[in-house]
């Protein structure tokens, strides 16, 4: 198996991430470092260690999702003792990682695995996975304000991709809709939103592909089903 392949498996980074640590000289296999990209090995007799931490297959990955509360970063750490999301994970906080972002304000649904290469293709915005949010914003947005959403809004890192647009409800007060976009950028919705004039009051993922966060409470986690790690990885191509 190749060594990228091997770390990737065993959750460490992606295969991308993998040749990285290979590069900044990180990884060793029988206890010598090795920097080759495409190195070789034989994962049943071979020793890799990452920072001189063995590093080990686990006989199944994990994959479980996380109804994260608003006020806790999407990160295994922070420096600043801020609250982050693998506070809420109980006995898995050691084991997996979250995947890709979900603003420190935003809540909803987070996929956290301890498989590198799924994290990477299901934040990888070239895979085009839909991730649908509820949104509630400040005023009445109109039947214009939404089809502008939905064609795409210039924004200074580009315009943004067509997105699917759902009125829930409009008032002079508030409005509240859902957005579904497969991109990921840094507040990319609450970015939108103020693009047309709106300021995001309250903004909530409610699912990514084939994964709904249903009755989950908010700050609680659970085991994804096998059906959906079957459709979620048939989406990224695995």
């Amino acid at each position: 198996m190749r060594l990228n392949k091997f770390l990737s498996k065993a959750g460490i980074a992606s295969r991308r991430g993998a040749d990285l640590l290979l590069e900044q000289g990180r990884i060793a296999v029988n206890g010598k470092i090795v920097t080759e990209l495409g190195t070789v090995i034989d994962e049943t007799r071979d020793k890799v260690t990452f920072d001189g931490k063995s590093v080990l297959l686990s006989e199944e990955n994990l994959y479980l999702i996380l109804n994260k509360p608003s006020g806790y970063l999407v990160t295994c750490k922070d420096s600043f003792q801020r609250p982050i999301v693998m506070e809420l994970m109980g006995e898995y906080k050691k084991t997996v990682k979250p995947v890709g972002r979900l603003d420190f304000d935003s809540s909803g649904l987070l996929v956290l695995t301890d498989d590198g290469e799924f994290a990477f293709r299901l934040s990888h915005p070239k895979f085009g996975i839909d991730k649908k949010y509820q949104v509630r914003c400040e005023g009445y947005v109109s039947d214009k304000d939404l089809k502008k959403l939905g064609e795409g809004i210039e924004l200074d890192d580009g315009i943004t991709s067509p997105a699917k647009l759902e009125l829930i409800s409009r008032s002079k007060t508030f409005s509240r809709f859902h957005i579904t976009i497969h991109e990921g950028r840094k507040r990319q919705i609450r970015r939108m939103c103020q693009a047309i004039g709106k300021k995001v009051m309250t903004l909530k993922r409610i699912s990514i592909a084939n994964v709904d966060l249903g009755d989950l409470r908010s700050g609680r986690y659970r085991l994804l089903e096998k059906k959906e790690i079957e459709c979620l990885k048939k989406a990224v191509g695995l």
